[in-house]
């Protein structure tokens, strides 16, 4: 057990000083206005589909799954399966009307489908709100880890993460993410692989220990584990693959951090390649991060557990006390890094979001490209460190799993936006005022839900598939209504539906 070493030490300085250095590299030629949000149309198609990858991992994936399966059994797995339905409904239904709109952001979408700047500032501002959110645990998490087998103090740790991450989003906009993105991405897969490899290896029985787990300690599904129940209300095993889908198709349709991605091309066949190379990388790793986490459960039980060794701990701490010098010092900067990259990510969707979406529309006079790129920049700065604020509050506070927290709060806010553009996208009939009624109820029963009913009553599985059930039970007929009374027999724009206009 020879823990973090100071040849670690120098091997985490060394690798984020390169990520900074990859980071400004690829920001060297100066971007403005879309180019600055959008890549300036060099990015391969590769790229940023391992990109789409990285951002959706992020160390609560690389973290909570393993501690997941290493504490109890592999039933989150099977909301990475949700995928096998996330993706073919977006690349059937939704990439073809994003391409040929070549909408600038996820909510552009809705102000070319309902004809509404208010839906469009709406959207983008509940984006911004989960997407603060999402980067303030994205830093808490790893720097919590890192701290605790480090000695750095955490919030120094956070600060760093958020102060690099903040550079190369503000000087380098898309094309810098996405490269830096594929940059992490590539080292965790190979880094991850490599784990496992390392582990089955110094595994009494091999990968043959785990499937005896799976059969004698029921460490794949626990025994009263139901696989579907009639009641959606309840955890199953359909419920968690049907409701994953939905969150995730949430993030693929409505979070501006993955449409953005789309946006860098109307190449129907290279954003077709995009979802399926990003969803055969997810499953993958998944599976693999699940094959540690019950492989770490056998090893100690045949070996002595290292310190630091709590659920969302457990990965790390192996890393820390088991892997190789030098190796050990990599994964865990690997990690560190990922969630810089994740942190970038979202400012600059936050950036475009803000900018493209709020500011550009309720702006009374055209914004130039370089006045756009430079309130892009300012935004940066400014949520960049605000949620390093808010990371260094997580940090002091206690969150058992972050995984299962943060896909309650992803289907919470990502389910009431989604529901949006269902309606856009899957109706005829659907308009300005019965979207909105829609989405104000959908918050309002999901509210409710999250904060006033337990959680034993209602899965947070289920709350993205509740929210598009509200939205379209109250925006189908309130649309119609609201026709009729205003003798409205418009139709949507070209392109904006599924349907041949």
């Amino acid at each position: 057990m020879q823990g973090f070493t100071i040849v670690d030490l120098i091997i985490l300085i060394v690798y984020l000083a390169a990520v900074l250095f990859a980071g400004l590299h690829f920001a060297k030629n100066e971007m403005t206005g879309k180019e600055y949000f959008k890549g300036d149309g060099t990015i391969p198609w590769w790229v940023t589909s391992v990109s789409i990858f990285a951002t959706l991992l992020s160390p609560i994936s690389f973290l909570s799954l393993a501690g997941n399966s290493y504490a109890g059994t592999w039933i989150m797995w099977f909301a990475q399966i949700g995928m096998l339905l996330a993706i073919p409904v977006t690349i059937r239904f939704f990439l073809p009307i994003y391409s040929k709109l070549d909408i600038d952001t996820a909510y552009h979408y809705l102000e070319l489908r309902f004809g509404s700047k208010g839906l469009r500032v709406l959207g983008a501002v509940m984006f911004i709100i989960y997407q603060i959110g999402r980067m303030s645990i994205i830093m808490y998490l790893p720097c919590m880890i890192l701290g605790s087998l480090t000695g750095i103090n955490v919030n120094l740790l956070i600060i760093i993460m958020g102060v690099i991450a903040i550079i190369y989003s503000y000087t380098g906009g898309l094309k810098s993410v996405l490269w830096t993105d594929f940059i992490q991405g590539s080292v965790l897969l190979v880094g991850v692989t490599f784990s496992l490899f390392f582990l089955l290896a110094h595994l009494d029985g091999g990968i043959g220990a785990i499937f005896n787990a799976f059969a004698t300690e029921h460490k794949f599904l626990a025994v009263d584990q139901p696989v579907f129940n009639p009641n959606i209300l309840k955890d199953s095993v359909f419920i968690m693959i049907v409701g994953a889908g939905f969150n995730t198709m949430g993030s693929y349709v409505s979070s501006q951090d993955i449409v953005q991605r789309f946006t860098t091309t109307t190449d129907g066949k290279k954003l077709k390649k995009m979802m399926l190379t990003n969803g055969a990388l997810s499953i993958f790793i998944a599976t693999v991060f699940y094959l540690i986490g019950t492989g770490l459960y056998v090893f100690y039980q045949q070996n002595v557990l290292p310190p630091a060794a709590a659920q969302d701990q457990i990965f790390a701490s192996y890393i820390a006390f088991e892997l190789p010098m030098g190796i050990t010092g990599l994964l865990l900067a690997a990690i560190y890094a990922a969630a810089q990259s994740t942190l970038s990510t979202g400012l600059n969707s936050v950036a475009s979001s803000w900018t493209l979406d709020i500011q550009a529309r309720l702006s009374k006079e055209n914004l130039s490209f370089e006045k756009q790129t430079k309130i892009g920049q300012y935004v940066s700065l400014i949520v960049g460190f605000f949620s390093i604020a808010v990371a260094i509050v997580l940090a002091n506070s206690g969150v058992k799993s972050a995984y299962e927290w943060f896909n309650g709060f992803m289907g919470l806010v990502l389910g009431i936006l989604i529901g949006s553009f269902i309606l856009g996208a899957f109706t005829k009939t659907a308009n300005t005022f019965g979207t909105a009624l829609a989405f104000i109820t959908a918050s309002a029963v999901m509210v409710y839900i999250k904060y006033f009913v337990p959680s034993t009553s209602v899965t947070i599985w289920s709350y993205s598939i509740i929210s598009i059930a509200v939205s379209l039970a109250v925006g189908v007929p309130s649309s119609y209504i609201w026709r009729k009374i205003k003798g409205d027999t418009s139709v949507p724009a070209p392109n904006t539906t599924i349907y041949k206009n």
